[in-house]
């Protein structure tokens, strides 16, 4: 026995080392580099011309220090900037919320969802325990604007303690509780006899040209603490960059309307204030200065400023499995004053533009 621990307790040491330095960018984050050529989103967003590189690179090095790991930023259909593993594919976390989101206005101009219906209605409910009766009068809308007053337990819910059960009636209180979420994307598939991966893919990530997502890359958790599974979306910062874009364009893509305006309209009506100029629409964070967001664990971000004509995504890797716990304890968080921090130095590299969201 002691002969097994003296060479096993080395090995162990030897796998955690190892482990760590293979995920030293989960730590720090790589060095952040501009994304290659082969990665480059020049093709379709040609750069801006006459910026200032040396500007650019004390913007590029202070997205370095955050831990970033891919960086795009794109105004007027022109590159700013563009940087880091910009074609890999990680966990987008809850930007998932407003990807969904555009699906759902998809399926209801297409006849397919009703977003005025409960869920009783609709026949949904949980498990251990089921949903009150008063829960099942929630309707979809209301699962869309975290407003549902189901404060169920959820899988993979990380949002910190939810109210009482029954502590509010739907459509009343505003409670960011990933039920509402989850049950959202379990109802889409339900309704429309797609998968999410199935649905974004045809119609959505096909359409304009998205070059690397797969249908696989929406994944699955379960949990005994729902019947609704969570669900993750795998992304690429230049999809989601595309994504951005498309609703800068108010849904269109190349002449085609990809998502309803309308939709895209409704889903910037503030149906909560958060105080500080602060509001939540459809599943998007709407933010005092004009911009709207969708954000996720660690610095997963799409801004959209549509007075500037402006998209900018930052990306960090959360890793998984064993890296998914080294980011946890050691990883970089990019938060929102860091984030406009750095939008305002790429946009003052470009001769033409002032700084944005300057607001704390």
């Amino acid at each position: 026995m002691r002969h097994t621990l003296f060479f096993l307790v080395p090995l162990i040491l030897v796998s955690f080392v190892s482990g760590c330095l293979i995920h030293r960018d989960l730590i720090r984050g790589p060095r952040l580099q501009p994304t290659k050529d082969s990665a480059s989103l020049q093709p379709v967003f040609p750069p801006v011309a006459n910026r200032s590189t040396s500007q650019l690179e004390g913007a590029r090095r202070y997205a370095d220090s955050l831990g970033t790991t891919a960086v795009i930023a794109i105004q007027n259909g022109q590159l700013l900037a563009e940087w880091g593993a910009t074609e890999k594919r990680i966990s987008v976390h809850s930007v998932r919320k407003s990807l969904v989101s555009a699906l759902y206005g998809i399926a209801v101009s297409r006849g397919m969802i009703d977003i005025n219906q409960t869920l009783e209605a609709l026949g949904i409910d949980d498990k251990n325990p089921q949903l009150t009766k008063a829960e099942r009068q929630a309707r979809l809308e209301d699962l869309l604007t975290a407003r549902s007053g189901i404060y169920h337990p959820s899988v993979k819910d990380d949002n910190g303690p939810s109210p009482e059960r029954g502590a509010h009636p739907p459509n009343t209180f505003f409670h960011y509780n990933n039920w509402s979420f989850n049950a959202s994307g379990i109802i889409f598939e339900e309704l429309t006899g797609l998968t999410l991966g199935e649905a974004f893919k045809a119609w959505i990530a096909d359409p304009i040209g998205m070059q690397d997502f797969r249908v696989e890359d929406v994944r699955y958790y379960e949990g005994k603490e729902s019947a609704f599974p969570a669900f993750r979306f795998w992304m690429s910062g230049r999809d989601l960059a595309r994504f951005g874009v498309l609703y800068l364009q108010e849904g269109r893509w190349e002449g085609k309307q990809i998502i309803p305006a309308s939709w895209i309209e409704a889903s910037m009506v503030r149906y909560s204030d958060l105080g500080d100029g602060v509001g939540y629409g459809y599943m998007w964070w709407l933010m005092p200065d004009g911009t709207y967001m969708a954000t996720g664990t660690g610095g997963q971000k799409i801004i959209i400023d549509p007075q500037r004509e402006l998209v900018v995504v930052n990306r960090v890797n959360t890793g998984e499995r064993l890296g998914r716990l080294i980011w946890w304890k050691f990883g970089p968080r990019v938060n929102n004053p860091q984030l406009r921090h750095l939008i305002n130095l790429i946009l003052e590299a470009s001769p033409e533009n002032a700084p944005v969201m300057t607001q704390s």
